[in-house]
């Protein structure tokens, strides 16, 4: 049995991953928030889910706080054998490349940058506290069973609008993403917690799946209408590099649409 400490286990991903190595027969403690056990105690192997992401352009302060403050907290005082912080591939936003070792873009006068450098510190404090077993891992947009909705969250937000027969997509069915199912973290991430031999990893399919893809996969099982504007913007963003994931551990991703399927019904 390993033990494990998860912060942000309310959330999507925190709460699947704390279930998830439970019914592995491993120990998990979930801390509450503003609970002083994390100072008093030793953690383990910290799982690091803590954070904002749906409603970061309304809360800046909560997110910087979740995403640096408390986790500044944890790499100067707490105890653990290793530490796995939680970002997200969305920091690729701009850049030439999308290798873990890719310069970056940062656009600090725009304000939903505020995510992107938040997330960012993070890792920069992970890197600059010099403890052993510190790791970071980049997540992609991650889908599953009971999606979080939210302004950037396409896929639940498509699955709310066909549920009701109706999809309107603001951007061109052309446009493009890499999605992650959130079974393959659960996979992937405590491997990379526990043995992980580089500091930074892409989670992701390194697949992209176009939202006209999304859209033929809810008509077929609801038979919504769709429509978008003439003039809807194409969004494209860069193939998610994910050679280091899959050079380390041999790892494939799931099927994306076989692994919805499997859910349970839209």
């Amino acid at each position: 049995m390993t033990r494990f400490t998860v912060f942000g286990a309310s959330g999507y991903i925190g709460s699947r991953l704390a279930a998830h190595l439970r019914a592995q027969g491993h120990g998990v403690w979930a801390p509450a928030r503003g609970d002083a056990g994390p100072w008093t105690r030793p953690l383990h192997h910290v799982l690091y889910c803590a954070g904002l992401t749906a409603d970061f352009r309304t809360r800046p302060f909560d997110t910087v706080d979740a995403h640096v403050g408390l986790l500044a907290k944890v790499l100067r005082s707490a105890r653990f054998a290793s530490l796995l912080y939680l970002s997200s591939t969305r920091v690729y936003l701009g850049a030439a490349r999308t290798d873990e070792d890719a310069p970056l873009t940062v656009l600090p006068g725009d304000p939903s940058y505020l995510y992107n450098l938040s997330k960012l510190t993070g890792e920069a404090l992970c890197h600059a506290s010099a403890r052993a077993g510190v790791r970071v891992a980049r997540l992609s947009n991650v889908v599953g069973p009971a999606m979080q909705a939210g302004p950037d969250s396409l896929v639940a937000d498509l699955l709310r609008q066909a549920r009701q027969g109706h999809v309107l997509l603001r951007s061109d069915p052309r446009s493009a993403k890499d999605y992650v199912h959130i079974a393959d973290l659960l996979d992937w991430l405590p491997r990379i917690a526990l043995a992980g031999r580089a500091p930074v990893y892409n989670v992701a399919s390194g697949v992209q799946t176009t939202h006209a893809q999304w859209i033929a996969w809810l008509q077929e099982r609801t038979g919504c209408s769709v429509q978008w504007p003439e003039d809807a913007p194409r969004q494209s963003f860069a193939p998610i590099a994910v050679q280091r994931l899959q050079a380390e551990w041999g790892v494939q991703p799931r099927p994306l649409f076989a692994a919805l399927d499997s859910d349970a019904p839209p």
